[in-house]
Protein backbone atom coordinates (compact mmCIF):
# COMPACT_ATOMS: atom_id res chain seq x y z
CA UNK A 1 0.00 0.00 0.00
CA UNK A 2 1.35 3.40 -0.91
CA UNK A 3 2.38 5.23 2.23
CA UNK A 4 0.69 8.40 1.00
CA UNK A 5 -2.64 6.64 0.50
CA UNK A 6 -2.23 4.71 3.75
CA UNK A 7 -1.72 7.99 5.62
CA UNK A 8 -4.70 9.55 3.89
CA UNK A 9 -6.89 6.59 4.86
CA UNK A 10 -5.76 6.69 8.49
CA UNK A 11 -6.31 10.47 8.64
CA UNK A 12 -9.86 10.11 7.29
CA UNK A 13 -10.59 7.36 9.78
CA UNK A 14 -9.28 9.44 12.69
CA UNK A 15 -11.08 12.60 11.57
CA UNK A 16 -14.32 10.66 11.18
CA UNK A 17 -13.99 9.05 14.61
CA UNK A 18 -13.30 12.42 16.22
CA UNK A 19 -16.25 14.05 14.48
CA UNK A 20 -18.55 11.17 15.40
CA UNK A 21 -17.48 11.33 19.05
CA UNK A 22 -17.87 15.11 19.20
CA UNK A 23 -21.32 14.86 17.62
CA UNK A 24 -22.42 12.35 20.23
CA UNK A 25 -21.00 14.47 23.04
CA UNK A 26 -22.98 17.55 22.05
CA UNK A 27 -26.04 15.66 20.85
CA UNK A 28 -25.62 16.68 17.20
CA UNK A 29 -26.92 13.81 15.07
CA UNK A 30 -25.81 15.42 11.81
CA UNK A 31 -22.20 15.68 13.01
CA UNK A 32 -22.34 12.09 14.26
CA UNK A 33 -23.58 10.89 10.87
CA UNK A 34 -20.96 12.90 8.98
CA UNK A 35 -18.28 11.42 11.20
CA UNK A 36 -19.46 7.89 10.50
CA UNK A 37 -19.45 8.62 6.77
CA UNK A 38 -15.87 9.96 6.87
CA UNK A 39 -14.72 6.96 8.89
CA UNK A 40 -16.36 4.61 6.38
CA UNK A 41 -14.72 6.47 3.51
CA UNK A 42 -11.33 6.00 5.16
CA UNK A 43 -12.03 2.29 5.65
CA UNK A 44 -12.99 1.94 1.99
CA UNK A 45 -9.84 3.75 0.84
CA UNK A 46 -7.72 1.44 3.00
CA UNK A 47 -9.47 -1.66 1.63
CA UNK A 48 -8.96 -0.46 -1.95
CA UNK A 49 -5.24 -0.03 -1.37
CA UNK A 50 -4.94 -3.48 0.20
CA UNK A 51 -6.66 -5.03 -2.82
CA UNK A 52 -4.28 -3.20 -5.16
CA UNK A 53 -1.34 -4.60 -3.17
CA UNK A 54 -2.68 -8.15 -3.48
CA UNK A 55 -2.81 -7.89 -7.26
CA UNK A 56 0.63 -6.27 -7.49
CA UNK A 57 2.42 -9.08 -5.72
Amino acid sequence: MSSKEKGRAKAEQAKGKLKETAGRAVGNERMTTEGRAEKTKGNARQAKEKIKDVFKG
